[in-house]
Order: structure tokens, then sequence, then C-alpha cells
């Protein structure tokens, strides 16, 4: 008999009722089965993490690169760190399809009947999504700094500006866990979540200078979520924060946490198939 068959079996004669976790164990429960999940698919893992940031990258690096700035390495000096943004920013709809996926097969309805802290089915599930976001930032920043990229503020304007993208991504992360969580069907939650995506990238700072554009344009895309953190990751590793423009970063991303959070649990709550 297998060592889990034992201790079930164990379980099963004890004549008291276990204690019911706690919200810490009921998260470390789910970040663990998190990591089953995304060690079981290494492959999928690598393609996201490392195969696609840095094939985007190198396109984006030297196909626009001279036309924009003139010259590759001027390019790269503005556009890694938007890119580490650009790079986390699509992995976070796969929350949003982990949650999608549990609740087509039936898992939802099963975590719903146990007696645990149920918003830990979502927070241990997001947080696992955290490693793949921090292989994402190294494999672009290590292929930067391959092509020539030096960041001015040196590396402790490095780990600044990876904490704020790790922060920006963990909050964008709760939009797309609220879509997983009010879709009917899986593909509509593909298409749902890059029709929000393809507008705030492609409409933001990450592949060129605000400065550059009409002037009834720069101003919307500044403040484009999405660009006030390329903005301040940009500033960060370059020496050049402002205090004002990252308070003004933080305030927005803590504001998405402030609705979309509690807007998720409460979602979870009240799915009912």
């Amino acid at each position: 008999m297998s060592e889990p068959q034992s201790r079930m079996l164990a379980a099963l004669n004890l004549r008291e009722r276990p204690p019911r976790p706690s919200a810490p164990q009921g998260v470390w429960t789910f970040i663990w089965r998190s990591w089953r999940k995304t060690s079981g698919n290494a492959a999928y893992l690598a393609i996201d993490s490392i195969i696609f940031p840095a094939v985007f990258l190198l396109i984006f690096t030297y196909l626009f690169g001279g036309a924009i700035s003139g010259s590759t390495g001027n390019y790269l000096q503005y556009l890694l760190p938007g890119m580490m943004v650009y790079t986390v920013t699509t992995m976070t709809v796969y929350i949003g399809i982990n949650l999608k996926t549990d609740i087509e097969r039936g898992v939802f309805n099963r975590f719903r009947t146990l007696p645990f802290w149920q918003p830990a089915a979502i927070i241990g599930t997001m947080a696992i999504n955290l490693i793949s976001f921090a292989v994402g930032l190294i494999t672009t920043l290590g292929l930067g700094m391959l092509l020539g990229f030096r960041p001015e503020a040196g590396w402790s304007g490095v780990l600044l500006s990876m904490l704020l993208v790790m922060l920006y991504a963990f909050s964008f992360s709760w939009i797309f866990a609220c879509l997983g969580l009010t879709v009917r069907k899986t593909e509509s939650l593909t298409t749902m979540s890059y029709l929000v995506l393809y507008p705030l990238m492609f409409t933001s700072n990450v592949f060129a200078d605000t400065s550059t554009m009409p002037d009834w344009l720069g101003p919307v895309v500044a403040y484009n979520p999405v660009s006030l953190a390329s903005s301040s990751a940009r500033a960060l590793m370059h020496g050049t924060a402002d205090t004002a423009a990252l308070t003004a970063t933080l305030i927005s991303l803590g504001c998405i946490i402030a609705v979309f959070m509690p807007l998720a649990f409460q979602l979870y709550r009240k799915k009912s198939k």
C-alpha cells in the first residue's frame, strides 16, 4: 500500500473530525496543486516564459529598431523595460484560463463542497503564475544584456524595475481572473482576453515614445496602465525615476487590485456552474 493510501485510510479511521485548515494552509495547498500541474507541462512553461519573450524581443529590436531610433542599440535601451511589461502582460491571461478549465472539468464544484477558505483556490492558482512571470522577465533581461542593453541605474534599478513589473502583472491577473469566472466557454475567454490586451498593449509607449505621437493621441497613451508601468520600469532602470510618476503608477495598480480582487472573490462565491 502506498503512503498516500495509508494516510487516507488513517484519516478515514479517525473518530474525530480533522480541524478546518487555516487560510495560509489552504493557499499553500493550491500553490502545491498548481505547481504540480505546471511542472507536468514544462514544455508549455518553456514556450511561454522563455521562447516567446526571446522571439518577441529579437523581432522588435531588429525589425523596428533602425526605423524608430536610427540604430538597434539605441532602440534596445528604450525598448527592453517596456518589453518586460509586454512579456508579462501576454501571460496574465492564463489565470483566467486555469480557473475556467477547473470550472468546465467539474473540479470547481468539488472545491465548493470542501471546508476550506474558498479564496485560497484563486490565490493559490494565481501565486504560481508569479514564477512564470519571473522566468519571463529574467529571460527578457538576460537576452537584452547579451544584445547590448545596459541599465544606467545598475542592478538596484533592475531589481526595483522587476519588482514593479511583477506587481503590475499581479494586478492585471485579477482582471483576467474575473473574465475567467464570467464567460461561459474557454474559447470566448481567449477571444475576450485578447480584445482587452491588444488595444492596451499597442496603444502604449512600450514600442514608441509618446512625444512622437499626435497631440490628441499622446495624452491618451500616456495614461494607459501599460504605459504607466513601462515608463516607471524604464525610469527605474535608467535612474530617471520621478516620485510623482512612480506614485501615480503604484496608485493605478493599487486601484486595479482594490476593484478586481474583491470582485473575483465575489464571482467565485456566486458561481453556480
